[in-house]
């Protein structure tokens, strides 16, 4: 998958329809895996924004946990306008609802796959089962786990959501936690899974079960907008990402256009 280079981090550079297809094909549908003799090597998908850059410039772990993501998604405009400040070729954003709409359709065609869901709440993931299993019938619907609300787990807490994926063995773990709490708990944990493929996608959770309204066609969204109704729906929990973040964001993106030759793009190499 061709990449390319925004603050350090190997940003996808291809069309959401490309790298949702390249994600599919990686992921070999095994009915019924069980057991150690079936584990496999997971490949994880996280998406990068500028809020999640900013929190990264003061939580290593968090800046580690994105800089070796398998595949990082440009999720968000601001990934956008940043590639064409430095000389870019990313055209088009892909979100974390784009993957996982997708990477469903695509599955469900395919038929035989197997998704789990970790995160959000109980009253959450039961909305997603009923929507799921209606909407994509031929992906087995495996099993979810409610995490507890809390910034740091346990190791007791680790085990138990560890135990609750590998007990069913998903070809599929969608993550929907909180940045960078996801991002950190997947890097962590990710070799203890019996996954083919982990996805960070936080606030799809919310939007798939409709806890938050989502414009999917409107004006705003075509025209990269889509964080403003975002932004007066939960002005509490968002305000910060538009006028801390994105300031900060675009203060670095400018320094690495000052200070950095045009960017050469670079094939990310697939883990044997």
């Amino acid at each position: 998958m061709r990449t390319e280079d925004i603050l350090d981090y190997s940003v996808a550079a291809v069309s959401p329809e490309a790298c949702v297809y390249a994600l599919v094909k990686r992921i070999v549908v095994s009915k019924g895996r069980t057991g150690e003799d079936a584990s496999v090597t997971p490949f994880w998908v996280a998406c990068l924004n500028p809020h999640s850059v900013k929190m990264a410039l003061s939580d290593l772990a968090a800046k580690q946990a994105l800089m070796e993501a398998d595949v990082l998604i440009p999720d968000g405009v601001g990934i956008v306008l940043a590639s064409q400040i430095l000389g870019g070729a990313i055209q088009k954003r892909i979100t974390g609802n784009d993957i996982f709409r997708e990477m469903s359709r695509r599955l469900n065609d395919k038929g035989g796959a197997s998704c789990f869901f970790l995160g959000s709440t109980k009253h959450t993931l039961a909305a997603i089962e009923t929507k799921f299993t209606k909407e994509f019938p031929e992906i087995r619907f495996a099993g979810a786990y409610e995490p507890p609300f809390k910034q740091v787990f346990t190791e007791e807490d680790n085990t138990a959501m560890i135990e609750a994926v590998n007990r069913v063995a998903p070809d599929v773990l969608w993550v929907g936690m909180t940045a960078p709490k996801q991002e950190k708990w997947i890097h962590r944990n990710k070799n203890k899974l019996n996954v083919q493929c982990i996805a960070a996608v936080g606030a799809v959770f919310d939007f798939y079960a409709d806890n938050v309204k989502r414009d999917k066609d409107s004006w705003l969204v075509n025209h990269g907008l889509e964080w403003l109704p975002r932004l007066l729906q939960e002005p509490r929990r968002l305000w910060r990402r538009t006028f801390v973040s994105a300031p900060i964001f675009f203060w670095h993106v400018i320094i690495q256009a000052l200070t950095s030759p045009r960017r050469t793009y670079r094939r990310q190499v697939s883990k044997k």
